[in-house]
């Protein structure tokens, strides 16, 4: 597979340079990442490691509830059937959210 030119597409067109939702996983491990859950409940934090039912494993966690921030963990673990997506963050921990 090619790893040549163009951001971060996930799927589409029938290039082969296109990045597959897996190969997009593979590289935002260890980056700062948004997990949403299906409650609606934001969790940031680095991505540490994932499996393929999409369970995760991130590092200095930080709930967010509403947009507020409700708590902070060392170490998190997601049940993969309880996220509705994973973005990777713009914002980096230190910039406070």
């Amino acid at each position: 597979m090619s790893t040549g030119g163009g951001g971060e597409k996930v799927g589409g067109g029938g290039s082969g340079s296109a990045k597959t939702p897996s190969d997009f996983l593979k590289s935002i491990r260890g980056r700062p990442v948004v997990v949403k859950l299906n409650s609606g409940v934001d969790y940031r934090g680095i991505l540490a490691c994932l499996d393929g039912y999409m369970n995760i494993a991130m590092e200095q966690t930080e709930e967010y509830v509403n947009g507020q921030l409700k708590n902070k963990y060392g170490d998190a673990f997601i049940r993969g059937n309880n996220v509705l997506y994973i973005s990777t963050s713009k914002r980096t921990l230190a910039d406070g959210g």
